[in-house]
């Protein structure tokens, strides 16, 4: 029996639930499911929704997100604490799901606009909902080891969110490069 290249899209959106939800247990071990609201956390929910539910725009918004945190991620994260299975499977699995996905949904130019609006709505629940000392989506205070550089959060803020404006449009331009969008995206390509 074969499955429909939309009821394969569809299947695809179990992988990212997946990662999210194995991170959302190991944050759940170690007391500390605040972490849950990190962007690439909650990417891997958006893109399972986009998925689920073939919305174009989810799928695309929680791709242009990958790169970045793919980046972010490494440096922070992998070059700190080393390699965790759950951790690299929402950043990996998320960048590797978001790439089939597009090469069906596409990418077109506003998604890094969406994407920067998500992350401001991101960064004010992470500032209200979330213990400061986790600092999730830097909400809180100055990123450890950039103390130096900015000893105002609000002057970081600001510098962050120009740097997150740069670097979700560059994600956004390499998506565009590898799959732009149609006028109207299909789901017509299969696995291969």
């Amino acid at each position: 029996m074969s499955l429909s290249p939309r009821t394969q899209m569809r299947l695809l959106g179990f992988l990212p639930l997946l990662f999210f939800f194995a991170q959302a247990i190991h944050y759940w071990r170690i007391d500390q499911l605040g972490h849950m609201l990190w962007m690439c956390n909650i990417g891997n929910l958006v893109l399972a929704f986009g998925l689920f539910l073939e919305k174009p725009l989810l799928v695309r918004v929680a791709a242009v997100w990958t790169i970045p945190g793919l980046v972010i991620w490494f440096l922070y994260v992998v070059l700190a604490w080393g390699v965790f299975l759950t951790s690299t499977l929402a950043h990996v699995g998320g960048l590797t799901v978001a790439a089939i996905a597009l090469k069906a949904y596409r990418m077109d130019r506003r998604a890094w606009l969406y994407a920067f609006g998500w992350t401001l709505l991101m960064q004010l629940i992470s500032r209200f909902f979330t213990a400061p000392e986790l600092n999730v989506n830097v909400a809180h205070f100055v990123q450890p080891g950039w103390e130096r550089t900015f000893t105002s959060y609000w002057i970081f803020w600001l510098v962050l969110t120009f740097a997150t404006v740069a670097a979700l449009w560059l994600s956004g331009l390499v998506w565009r490069a590898l799959w732009p969008a149609t006028a109207s995206p299909r789901i017509v390509t299969s696995w291969s």
